[in-house]
């Protein structure tokens, strides 16, 4: 499968405001990519095409909510109508809520699911026609809570494992009928963004992502990277990783480790109203891609290495070549013939020196 540079893509990014989205969009833009950005939020839309066009970039805005068909399907007719083609999908648009199970109601879980999964199953939907006629990406952003879930998360953590059973489906039917439209889902570990600010909670405090906590740029470029590569997934962190492993490992083992330090991690000492979040409408004043939480990692070595297998496949070859080198005729046992020879040439040598001596005398 062939998927185009992104100089030469029209690219769609659902929930680009803020966040993760912007950054993206923002990358996509100083790489020569012609974007359109859609969100919910008109004020952050439009602070984010400004800053795009301010440095030469090609940006539309689409004020969109995930969950309204005919909204969703406007922002991909307007991608074509200005572009003329939809090369790239992104789904990053999602909620979240921090509650426990029994203080979730009915309609804080819908919401959430219809968002988070819902929504990325109606993009796709919309998608789709436009990707299959020259081929292109479909990137789904999911958490690594779609591989293990976190107290305090119910709901988006179903959400997110909504989004991993939908890739895979839509992955094998797509490969089944030889259709050249690639379906990534990345899994980011916790990313310092306005989530946790946005984010309904019940907790009394703002929430925080479970540390180590990696900043935004690590998550954009691993999107940048799949809009050219046609990957199966790729986890954002090392600790995204490691969960997952621990997870397939041992899932009781998951239990008791995050039962002993998740519930007090999740936590900061930042006091946050309940009703102020956006679950069911925008927050204005968000339109920033970074959050207020403290960054434990200043990026992922882990990420990088996986979207750059070439220069580590030189540098692991490079280290062999070396290795070899140094290890040359070490341990090397000498040949039997060789151990035969030897004796009888120091006889020799010896018989010599004694005639020339005898000589000279």
């Amino acid at each position: 499968m062939h998927l185009k540079p992104i100089h030469e893509q029209a690219v769609v990014i659902m929930g680009a405001s803020s966040g993760i989205g912007r950054d993206t969009a923002l990358r996509f833009a100083r790489k020569g990519a012609c974007v359109v950005a859609a969100a919910r939020s008109e004020s952050g839309l439009q602070s984010l095409i400004n800053e795009i066009r301010q440095h030469g970039g090609r940006a539309i805005a689409a004020t969109c909510d995930t969950t309204n068909e005919e909204q969703v399907r406007n922002v991909a007719e307007l991608c074509v109508q200005e572009f003329g083609r939809i090369d790239t999908w992104v789904q990053l648009a999602g909620v979240s809520l921090y509650a426990r199970f029994e203080d979730t109601t009915i309609d804080e879980w819908r919401r959430v699911v219809d968002v988070n999964l819902n929504g990325q199953a109606l993009g796709a939907m919309v998608a789709l026609p436009h990707l299959k006629r020259q081929g292109g990406a479909l990137i789904c952003v999911s958490s690594v809570e779609s591989r293990r879930a976190l107290p305090y998360q119910a709901a988006y953590a179903a959400s997110k494992h909504g989004v991993k059973a939908m890739c895979e489906a839509l992955r094998m039917e797509l490969e089944h009928e030889g259709v050249p439209v690639s379906v990534t889902e990345i899994i980011p570990a916790s990313i310092n963004t306005p989530l946790f600010e946005h984010a309904r909670t019940k907790l009394g405090v703002q929430p925080q992502g479970a540390p180590p906590i990696y900043p935004p740029e690590a998550v954009s470029k691993a999107i940048l990277y799949a809009a050219e590569h046609p990957v199966r997934e790729l986890p954002v962190g090392a600790a995204a990783s490691a969960l997952i492993a621990g997870e397939n490992l041992s899932p009781a083992m998951m239990d008791r480790l995050l039962e002993m330090f998740a519930f007090e991690k999740q936590l900061t000492d930042r006091p946050k109203p309940a009703t102020v979040d956006n679950l069911f409408a925008p927050m204005e004043g968000m339109d920033r891609v970074k959050g207020n939480l403290k960054e434990s990692r200043p990026f992922s070595v882990y990420t990088w290495m996986i979207t750059h297998p070439g220069f580590v496949g030189a540098l692991a070859m490079a280290a062999a070549g070396t290795a070899a080198i140094m290890t040359r005729g070490v341990g090397r046992e000498v040949p039997s013939r060789e151990r035969e020879v030897r004796p009888s040439v120091r006889h020799t040598m010896s018989h010599r020196e004694r005639s020339r001596s005898i000589a000279q005398v």
